[in-house]
């Protein structure tokens, strides 16, 4: 059985590039959104609480970003 896609494109970030984007956004790492650790699309990417994940999103031609810290 094939493993299922993701709806989005989700991605971990490094530990660098989670520092920029917070540092971008003055917003410290612990005040992003939360996701869960067990969420199927986390567990998919293997990201593990503290990680920042980047998901793109695409609505009428735009792209967008959005961010979530994996939490337990």
């Amino acid at each position: 059985m094939n493993s299922p896609k993701l709806l989005l494109e989700h991605k971990v970030l490094s530990d660098s590039d989670a520092k920029n984007v917070s540092e971008k956004y003055n917003v410290p790492l612990t005040r992003f959104p939360k996701i869960s650790a067990k969420d199927p699309q986390v567990l998919k990417i293997g990201a593990v609480p503290g990680q920042l994940i980047a998901i793109k999103r695409v609505e009428w031609g735009k792209s967008y970003t959005y961010y979530r810290l994996v939490v337990d």
